[in-house]
């Protein structure tokens, strides 16, 4: 798959040769105080905290004849522009705006590429009056910094990820098809029926089943199609709590059960409806989640409970409030000794995994972050004002996300919150777990030199 390019474009002589050297991390293009070094394209490979991306340095932009070389090299930096997935727009924070910039802004402006504009040369205080004119060009807040001495890098590098972070990233991990099968594990309590209900869904009796608890020792791993789409269905030994346990062989069978949830995708945790929600339930249910997996909950035997509704809406009260981390799981009812029920578990269970490996687009994601802090904005603690600049989605599987911000380590625990619940009930990630972390100002050369 091809990583994302980011081109490198202004008018001569305002440091994109620089640039380019320090983000590749090697003296790859010339560079000298005379204009119009650099004529053709040069391409090099960056890397910032994982972040894998082509970067371009491109001819001075300059207005003449397009037969003429200058006229020749521009029309390379506009193709370059075009194929590129984001611009940085250099110019000299020392000089300030000139009108060759101006005309470079209109261009750029009709651009659909998106555009960071880089105020150069600004070490110290010496382009601040520089950067104040470059909001003029109307392309957004102006990033400072010197390419020479590698000042304002971690704050380029933040305003840069939103748009280089690109769909094909992590794809061998991320990408699914017909063939990928769904990995499906069913844990529980002994004797809860998972036995049962793994030979109810193969439609054979393939695990040993009765009714004495722990029959099942090993994780059984089963493939087989439903409705013509692969499942490799897991069958686990039943975890109990850790005092219980005093087997050597049964602490094995739990450990198995354990590295079952690991590698699967969706968990079905599966309880007795005649002894209803206990506290080891929650337990398990709080280490799949832990885990980052999706979790769906079964109650099995559901076609000899007693009080059928009541019990219902107390194990849905109770889940809501002992799985704080993660509300609204799927709860379903479901009789392995009949198989009502089953073929909606693994309905639920794909469009699970569908919630669970989605990526949300970068332009979709940002405007929805800008929403979400206008309508909430972060608090200011001791008078002073945490900014939240931008979000990126770095994977799936779970759905992981980071923001970059100032000061993020003095956001309260509430404010992370409200994020996840929004971002949960607004990019219809709902039911499955949610990672997001949170940066704070970096260089992240100085970390790659560690």
């Amino acid at each position: 798959m091809p990583i994302p390019t980011v081109a490198i474009v202004g008018r001569p002589n305002v440091g994109k040769s620089t640039l380019f050297n320090r983000l590749v991390g090697k003296r790859l293009a010339l560079v000298d105080d005379r204009p119009g070094v650099t004529r053709d394209r040069r391409e090099g490979d960056a890397n910032l905290l994982g972040l894998e991306f082509r970067v371009i340095d491109t001819a001075g932009f300059e207005d003449e004849d397009p037969v003429s070389l200058p006229g020749r090299m521009r029309q390379q930096t506009e193709a370059a522009v075009r194929d590129a997935d984001a611009a940085l727009f250099l110019i000299d924070a020392r000089e300030g705006l000139t009108p060759l910039d101006e005309e470079i802004g209109r261009w750029l402006r009709a651009e659909s590429t998106p555009v960071i504009v880089v105020g150069n040369k600004a070490e110290g205080q010496a382009g601040e009056s520089g950067i104040l004119d470059a909001y003029r060009l109307g392309l957004g807040e102006p990033i400072p910094v010197s390419a020479e001495h590698g000042e304002g890098v971690a704050d380029l590098f933040q305003a840069l990820l939103p748009h280089v972070e690109h769909e094909h990233f992590d794809a061998a991990e991320d990408e699914l098809d017909a063939e990928h099968p769904l990995k499906l594990a069913i844990v529980g309590r002994p004797n809860a029926g998972k036995s049962t209900l793994v030979n109810r869904m193969l439609g054979e009796e393939r695990m040993i089943t009765g009714p004495e608890a722990g029959i099942t020792r090993d994780s059984i791993s089963m493939k087989w199609e439903w409705e013509g789409r692969p499942v490799q269905l897991v069958d686990t030994a039943g975890l109990r709590k850790r005092a219980k346990v005093d087997d050597k062989l049964e602490r094995l069978s739990a450990a198995d059960t354990r590295r079952a949830i690991d590698y699967a995708e969706v968990v079905v945790l599966l309880l007795d409806a005649t002894r209803g929600l206990e506290a080891q339930d929650l337990k398990i249910a709080s280490q799949v989640i832990e885990e980052g997996r999706a979790l769906l909950i079964a109650l099995n035997k559901w076609d000899v409970a007693e009080h059928a509704s009541s019990l219902f809406n107390g194990v849905k009260a109770a889940l809501n409030e002992g799985l704080a981390q993660l509300r609204d799981v799927p709860l379903l009812t479901v009789s392995a000794k009949t198989g009502k029920g089953t073929d909606t578990i693994l309905k639920v269970a794909f469009d699970l995994r569908e919630a669970w490996s989605r990526r949300v687009p970068t332009g979709e994601l940002n405007r929805w972050f800008e929403s979400a802090v206008e309508a909430n904005a972060p608090p200011a603690p001791k008078g002073q004002r945490i900014k939240l600049r931008y979000i990126t989605q770095v994977k799936s599987r779970p759905p992981s996300f980071v923001v970059f911000g100032n000061r993020t380590d003095e956001l309260p625990e509430s404010y992370r919150r409200y994020l996840l619940n929004a971002m949960r009930r607004d990019l219809k990630f709902e039911p499955v777990p949610i990672r997001l972390e949170f940066r704070g100002r970096s260089n992240p050369f100085d970390r790659d030199r560690r």
